[in-house]
């Protein structure tokens, strides 16, 4: 049985009159919908000084989504934990996870952006010590009985003790995005669980599930799909009209999240991966390879490619966050992976 989440944070384009209060409160109809329609999970990113309303304060958002629902689980993909205090961050997601009564799921990751990180005054060249500082901050204040101290290149923290504690055990679970078979292989290693993200067709996704699977294996664990996910833009398109107009809203977004990744030299070579603009030709050739596009019969079919790769959880990303999409996904996709 596949489930299905949600992904993103997305913001309908309501024009300038619409304010922000408006836009949250519909996105917040959404995902309650979502939750009576049979999602699993709703995973939210968090981005700073976009221009274009992606979700910030995706923490304080989700605890307000944690009163409003009662089943749908509440992820970040990602926060970055770089940006954050550790012992706040901690508490926090700590806070979540309780009023929501377990059903947080911590997707962290190191940032990719260079223009966040110039934002924040962080220089990327730390963003690798400051996400695994954080991270061993985080499973010591979790598994620490009592106070404990924690001492490193960017923190000093003496006799402290983080409250309140989780409702999930040791802690709430970690999701990480991983995409190359070494960045693969260290999210098993260290026990994390895997998000796979929208590149990458049902050949690459099952290449890095099954590179997943025999590390979890190596260390005699047992495999549970559940601990992959991976995440596809959903455009539903019934007409060659709609589906252009589909492939035109994602090579909008794909436009405008390449620009904030770029640094003022054009690439971000602190990742170690030089980035260059796409044309509409590359992106329309993604969208088609990588996107689950189409009408719903299509729509099934590639998903059932993924399936067969191994794939067993999904989380959809609908750029214009349409209640009737949602609907009509629910209503005719998701009955052909209940059993």
């Amino acid at each position: 049985m596949m489930k299905f989440g949600l992904f993103g944070g997305a913001r309908t384009d309501a024009g300038e009159q619409a304010s922000d209060s408006q836009i949250y409160t519909d996105y917040v109809d959404y995902i309650c919908e979502a939750e009576e329609l049979g999602f699993h999970s709703v995973f939210l990113v968090e981005h700073h000084f976009t221009g274009f309303g992606q979700v910030s304060a995706t923490l304080s958002f989700l605890t307000y989504l944690a009163a409003k629902t009662r089943t749908i689980r509440l992820g970040t993909a990602v926060l970055v934990v770089p940006w954050h205090n550790p012992a706040l961050l901690t508490e926090q997601a700590a806070t979540l996870d309780l009023l929501s009564n377990g059903r947080f799921d911590f997707g962290i990751g190191k940032g990719y952006r260079w223009g966040e990180f110039h934002g924040f005054c962080i220089p990327m060249e730390e963003a690798e010590e400051r996400y695994h500082d954080t991270v061993t901050f985080m499973r010591k204040a979790w598994t620490s009985a009592g106070r404990f101290s924690h001492h490193s290149k960017f923190w000093d923290f003496e006799d402290v003790v983080i409250e309140p504690a989780p409702v999930q055990k040791p802690h709430p679970p970690l999701w990480v995005g991983a995409a190359s078979p070494n960045s693969i292989r260290y999210a098993a290693d260290n026990g994390f669980n895997l998000l796979l993200g929208q590149a990458g067709g049902p050949e690459t996704v099952a290449e890095g599930i099954s590179i997943y699977r025999r590390a979890i294996e190596a260390q005699g664990r047992v495999f549970d799909p559940a601990t992959v996910g991976c995440t596809r833009a959903l455009l539903i398109a019934n007409t060659a009209a709609e589906r252009e107009a589909a492939r035109d809203i994602r090579a909008k977004f794909m436009a405008n999240v390449q620009s904030l990744s770029l640094s003022p030299t054009g690439d971000t070579p602190t990742l170690g991966r030089p980035r260059k603009m796409l044309s509409r030709a590359e992106m329309d050739e993604l969208t088609e390879r990588d996107a689950l596009i189409g009408p719903p019969e299509e729509i099934i079919q590639r998903l059932k490619a993924l399936q067969a790769g191994g794939l067993e959880y999904v989380m959809v990303m609908d750029f214009t966050a349409s209640r009737e999409h949602l609907r009509t996904f629910a209503r005719e996709v998701m009955p052909a992976f209940a059993e």
